[in-house]
């Protein structure tokens, strides 16, 4: 959810509104109006003064900032304003992001919070090393893969998506706490103030959380604690301009500030998140078949973060770090740039260049949903995906001349593999794994980047995975639960072999491109995108778009999107905004076939980025028209 420009005049009455009860509608104010803030008060209940809290007055919304020190870009102004308010008192990049995570979920409860999880990929200055921080939800232990099928076939997808079942051990929280102990210079007690204050205090409805809501509303009314939350008294949602207070989830973060990730991975929070999803909360009188979850106290108990080195492809002048296994993004990102760095871009046609970015999107994909999965569980080839040479084996694929129908097979990257023999992990049998669907792009998700002072950098891409993730609300602690093992590929036949079914204390492969770009030793980009599988293309639009195209980040950011998955009818997701363009009408002439991405999931992605320019400057960007357009902001203003 992003943050909306046309509720920021609603935002100031909210510090007249400490008497209103929870979730009371506010009068409508003028667009674009600069409001008092509804954070003017410590969460302890002490005064700080209007000249330290970034709060107190809130700015216009700005998707594009530049000025030296620290910077942020996230959907939310709010979060955004969070992770500046860290920097300025000390924090580094990772305080930040943290304190940026927890405000979104939040203000921004349909796309992230800690009922899910995550990858986070920093940039450590003093060490000139990329990390990356896996809090990826897991698969209960007493999950197996037959779980989601009934009378010998696959769980209709819909009907999977709001159960128990679809629900991964949350990695949020455990997360956040890793990457302060190893990285961040303050504990989650000093993070997390800001957020409980904005959860308590609330915030005004605009029309996107409106919509979300709307779209959410079925099942919301089928379960009682998302009922209680997010739907009036007449069962419908909260109107634009309600002041929307979430009491319960500012009191979930109290514990976790004060005993640390325990007091969510065990004690009451931990039994309430068992309970709802082994008997979901659902409505007297409901006809919703919620059907309940296998997760235990020790699948909570025991869950591990991963800390990974980043995977990494040069392309051009370039060094581009990635997110590993068991994100397939980092991977197919640099799959595709690979098959991208044999052809001059510079030198082509737009039409010609938006011809091979799809070209390369499409061979990248297939050979995603074939090979990759958990690397604790499948030993995935790639060290062959990566290879250059395999790039160069594959790129005569890509037909200069047309387009292709159909869907593309996966090719052979075992005989690129350094070590080619497998491990007892099943290589080969991933290899036996098809292309794989074309995944769903309408995935809500968000993405934080933050730069501070010293250099750190981190590039953060969280979720719940679906809008709402899996409906339910935890009774009494405010936050929805995950959908994530609906990332597990089901195929038709459950003895059907491939990387990426679900197994018990697996992880689920995701597209989440959290990215760091270097060149010449320094930073020079950070950026990632939420939307599914749209994520890998969107990144990599953008990265084309910057790097190959010369368009500034924010306009790289901006452009239209158009997005190739592999898809079987071999046609390409495009947005309104790419059709009936000239570039479009070219590649229509080559034979591609677009559909129109507002009838398959609306916009694709919603993008934040930092570039790092050569006086030291840095350029902070967020989405300025995608989901209502996001903020950025910078520590020092030039």
């Amino acid at each position: 959810m992003a943050q909306r420009k046309n509720h920021l005049a609603m935002l100031g009455l909210l510090v007249l509104c400490a008497a209103c009860s929870p979730n009371e509608k506010l009068a409508p104010v003028s667009r674009g109006e600069p409001g008092k803030g509804d954070a003017g008060a410590e969460p302890d209940g002490g005064e700080t003064g209007t000249e330290d809290d970034l709060f107190a007055e809130l700015p216009e919304i700005a998707p594009t900032a530049s000025g030296r020190g620290g910077a942020a870009a996230t959907v939310d102004l709010r979060g955004t304003l969070a992770a500046i308010e860290v920097l300025k008192k000390g924090g580094n990049a990772v305080d930040a992001a943290v304190a940026a995570a927890s405000v979104l979920g939040a203000t921004d409860p349909f796309s992230c919070g800690v009922g899910g999880g995550g990858f986070m990929l920093v940039y450590l200055a003093a060490d000139n090393k990329v990390v990356a921080i896996d809090h990826r939800e897991t698969a209960p232990s007493g999950l197996e893969a037959s779980a989601f099928y009934e009378n010998g076939a696959p769980i209709a997808f819909d009907d999977l998506v709001t159960s128990g079942l679809s629900v991964g051990v949350p990695g949020t929280v455990r997360g956040w706490s890793e990457a302060l102990r190893r990285y961040g210079t303050l504990g989650l007690k000093d993070v997390l103030q800001r957020a409980i204050q904005v959860a308590e205090a609330g915030f005004a409805v605009d029309k996107t959380f409106f919509e979300q809501t709307g779209r959410n509303l079925a099942r919301f009314q089928a379960i009682t604690s998302s009922k209680e939350l997010f739907l009036g008294p007449d069962g419908e949602a909260w109107p634009v301009g309600t002041v929307f207070k979430n009491p319960d989830l500012a009191r979930t973060y109290r514990l976790i500030a004060e005993g640390g990730e325990r007091a969510f991975y065990e004690g009451e929070v931990a039994e309430a998140i068992v309970a709802a999803v082994r008997e979901p909360p659902i409505e007297p009188g409901s006809t919703l078949n919620v059907r309940p979850g296998v997760i235990a106290p020790a699948d909570l108990q025991d869950y591990e973060v991963r800390v990974r080195p980043a995977i990494s492809t040069t392309y051009r002048d370039y060094t581009i770090h990635g997110m590993g296994l068991p994100s397939s993004g980092g991977i197919t990102v640099a799959e595709a740039l690979n098959l991208l760095e044999g052809f001059d871009l510079e030198t082509l046609t737009p039409v010609e260049v938006l011809h091979r970015y799809l070209g390369a999107s499409r061979l990248a994909f297939a050979d995603r949903g074939a090979f990759l999965g958990d690397p604790e569980f499948v030993e995935a080839p790639v060290a062959g995906l990566l290879s250059k040479d395999y790039a160069d084996a594959r790129r005569d694929l890509i037909d200069l001349d047309k387009a292709p129908t159909g869907a593309a097979a996966p090719g052979d990257p075992f005989a690129f593999q350094t070590d080619p023999s497998p491990s007892p992990g099943g290589g080969q049998s991933a290899r036996r794994g098809d292309a794989g669907p074309n995944d769903a792009g309408d995935n809500e998700t968000t993405h934080i980047t933050i730069s501070d002072a010293a250099g750190n950098i981190v590039s953060y891409t969280c979720t719940i995975e679906a809008e709402g993730g899996n409906g339910m609300v935890v009774p009494g602690h405010g936050f929805l639960l995950n959908n994530e093992l609906t990332d597990f590929n089901v195929p038709s036949d459950p003895a059907a072999p491939h990387p990426n079914v679900a197994e018990p204390g697996k992880r689920p492969r995701s597209s989440m491109s959290p990215t760091i770009v270097m060149k010449d030793g320094k930073p020079e980009l950070a950026l990632a995108s939420p939307g599914g599988s749209t994520i890998i293309t969107t990144v990599l639009q953008i990265l084309v778009g910057h790097i190959d195209l010369g368009l500034p980040i924010d306009k790289a950011l901006a452009a239209p999107r158009i997005s190739q998955r592999n898809a079987s009818s071999g046609s390409s997701d495009a947005e309104t905004a790419f059709l009936g363009t000239p570039e479009a009408e070219g590649l229509e002439a080559l034979g591609h076939v677009l559909s129109d991405a507002n009838t398959t999931g609306g916009e694709i992605g919603a993008a934040t980025a930092l570039r790092f320019n050569g006086d030291g400057t840095v350029t902070a960007v967020a989405e300025p028209v995608r989901r209502q357009g996001g903020s950025a902001m910078v520590e020092q203003a030039p």
